[in-house]
């Protein structure tokens, strides 16, 4: 069966989440492979509305196994609450559909509290953090200065490691930023409470998905956030401190010699960010606050309103490359229907010259979006399960970003539900 990963095209927040739970249906294993509890997947299905942070999209789904790769940052006291959370509504979680990498490194208290000691440091120059400890946690992983998550089992070691580590940071703390200190107590505790609960899920996860491989099981892998916060390849500094491509799954799961076969890369039918940065094609005032209502563009994790603007092409082109899409889902097209006309980003002009492609992140703030106008169809598309069906207008955005950008759009997704989706090309099948 083939593989399949599920990555974001833009600046995170495209529809993931609801794309994976529609999709899982197909395969026998889900795993998020980087990230952190730092980005919101909202499903919505039988159970209710959910806004997922660490634990996989498939989930929900019943024989399906769910993996945390060796790539995420675990965050055992967050993730247990959403354990809570999610069985209190019914959904089955145990061992037998959760695995998570023993060689994943813990997420520490102190993570979140760098987090926000730093960004109130950088006061206007912050980087937009959900203060969720992620860039401490990968910066410690990089200085070999974590815990994985197999050490719960040799307490000993582990506490060694952890007396080791709290002195180390405890003068980060106290000395840089004159904060409090944490003691060997507090962590102690730490460990009792909420890393103790998640030792029976703990596993080596890559023989796992290599078991599962050869008994000719398909894997979906699932990203957080989108080809634009990639650390590498985004608009760094303003990025997230992992990888968020396709390329990196094979890694971050822990399935070295996985083949990705598909691709599918989701878009937003207009543009939304989250956080600081460049952001060419924002909109502002009226016209912003209409598309934000519209579309309910507040983040799962922060709440916070997210900017908004028309869908960038100049970036969702780059996006594409990047993750080596072989198809997109296009998500939210429904959100635009109150429009007469639907602006469009085509271009970037810098310093007076047009160009199509996406530029070096320090040119981002000098490029300016060339903005063309489709006609809206003003009509409501949620109950429309063909393309043909569809008003000839929404027709015509959908082919017109699809020439541009160079990838097929196969899913086209007009509303929040599983239904609430167009699959091009399903009903000649």
């Amino acid at each position: 069966m083939k593989n399949c990963a599920i990555v974001g095209i833009n600046w995170g927040d495209e529809g993931k989440g609801r794309m994976v739970d529609l999709l899982t249906e197909r395969y026998d294993v889900v795993v998020r492979y980087q990230g952190g509890g730092n980005a919101g997947h909202t499903v919505i299905n039988e159970y209710g509305k959910f806004a997922l942070h660490l634990l996989p999209s498939g989930i929900f789904r019943k024989g399906t196994i769910n993996v945390l790769g060796n790539g995420v940052a675990l965050d055992p006291e967050n993730l247990m609450k959403e354990i809570d959370e999610i069985t209190a509504r019914g959904v089955e979680l145990t061992p037998d559909n959760l695995k998570i990498s023993d060689r994943a490194s813990l997420l520490l208290p102190w993570h979140r509290d760098m987090d926000e000691l730093e960004e109130n440091r950088l006061a206007e120059k912050k980087y937009g953090s959900t203060k969720q400890g992620i860039a401490p946690f990968y910066s410690d992983k990089y200085q070999k200065k974590t815990i994985l998550a197999g050490e719960l089992f040799y307490p000993e070691a582990i506490r060694a490691h952890i007396k080791d580590l709290l002195e180390w940071k405890n003068l980060t703390l106290t000395k840089v930023y004159g904060a409090e200190p944490y003691t060997m107590k507090m962590l102690e505790e730490w460990l009792e409470k909420y890393c103790e609960r998640i030792k029976p899920f703990l596993c080596d996860t890559g023989n796992l998905l290599k078991k599962e491989q050869k008994e000719g099981k398909g894997i979906l892998f699932e990203a957080q956030l989108g080809s634009l916060r990639d650390l590498d390849f985004g608009i760094y500094p303003y990025t997230t401190s992992s990888n968020t491509l396709a390329a990196y799954a094979p890694i971050g799961s822990g399935f070295l010699g996985v083949q990705i076969d598909e691709v599918i890369g989701v878009v937003k039918a207009y543009s939304t960010c989250v956080g600081e940065g460049p952001f060419v094609s924002e909109m502002f005032g009226e016209d912003a606050e209409l598309l934000r209502k519209a579309g309910a563009e507040y983040g799962a994790k922060t709440g916070r309103a997210r900017r908004v603007g028309a869908i960038d092409l100049v970036a969702t082109t780059y996006g594409i490359e990047d993750q080596a899409a072989t198809e997109i889902a296009l998500t939210k097209l429904d959100v635009l229907s109150y429009m007469d006309k639907i602006p469009v980003c085509t271009y970037y002009s810098i310093k007076g010259e047009k160009t199509d492609r996406f530029p070096f992140p320090v040119v981002l703030d000098e490029a300016e979006p060339v903005i063309e106008y489709l006609d809206g169809w003003k009509c409501d598309i949620s109950k429309v399960r063909k393309f043909e069906d569809l008003p000839m207008e929404a027709q015509k955005y959908v082919n017109y970003v699809e020439k541009m950008i160079g990838c097929p759009i196969k899913y086209i997704s007009i509303g929040p539900e599983r239904e609430s989706i167009i699959i091009r090309g399903a009903e000649t099948k």
